[in-house]
C-alpha cells in the first residue's frame, strides 16, 4: 500500500488531537489513532433527525472525522489532510446508546489517502459503509 512505516500515535498523543468545535458538538471522543486504524465514538443521542433515528449527516461527519485524522497521522508532521470526497451509504436506522467508527486504508500515498470508514452500533451490526479521500499537502506558513 506505501512504503512508509505504520504509524500509531500514544494514548497522550491522541488527547493531544486539536477537535474542533463540530467534533465537541456531536460528542465525538477518538479512542485510536494511527495511519493503519482509527477509531472514534459518538453519542446517537444529540445527533438524530426529525424521526428519532441518527442523522446520515452525523454518520458522515464521524466518518470524515475518523478518516481525515487517519490521513494527517499518514501524512506526517509538517503536514496537513484536507478532505477531497467523501461518500456514505446508510444501511440501518440507530435509534439510541453510541456508533463507533473505524477508519482503514484503502491507498496510502505521499499527496493523496484514501480510507474505508465502518460505522456499528452498539452490537456491532453495520450502520453505514463510508470512503473517505484526503489529498495530503504541506502545512501552510502560520
Amino acid at each position: 500500500m506505501t512504503d512508509r512505516a505504520p504509524v500509531t500515535l500514544s494514548p497522550d498523543q491522541v488527547a493531544a488531537l486539536p477537535s474542533g468545535a463540530l467534533v465537541e458538538r456531536m460528542g465525538i471522543r477518538i479512542l485510536e489513532a494511527g495511519s493503519e486504524r482509527t477509531v472514534a465514538r459518538m453519542p446517537v443521542e444529540g445527533n438524530t433527525q426529525p424521526y428519532g433515528l441518527l442523522h446520515g449527516g452525523a454518520s458522515a461527519v464521524l466518518a470524515e472525522t475518523v478518516g481525515s485524522i487517519a490521513s494527517a497521522v499518514h501524512a506526517g508532521a509538517g503536514r496537513i489532510a484536507v478532505g477531497i470526497d467523501l461518500n456514505a451509504t446508510h444501511h440501518r436506522a440507530v435509534r439510541s446508546g453510541e456508533v463507533t467508527a473505524v477508519a482503514t486504508p484503502l491507498a496510502l500515498g505521499r499527496s493523496v489517502a484514501s480510507y474505508e470508514i465502518v460505522v456499528t452500533d452498539q452490537d456491532g451490526a453495520r450502520v453505514c459503509t463510508a470512503r473517505l479521500t484526503c489529498s495530503l499537502r504541506d502545512r501552510p506558513p502560520a
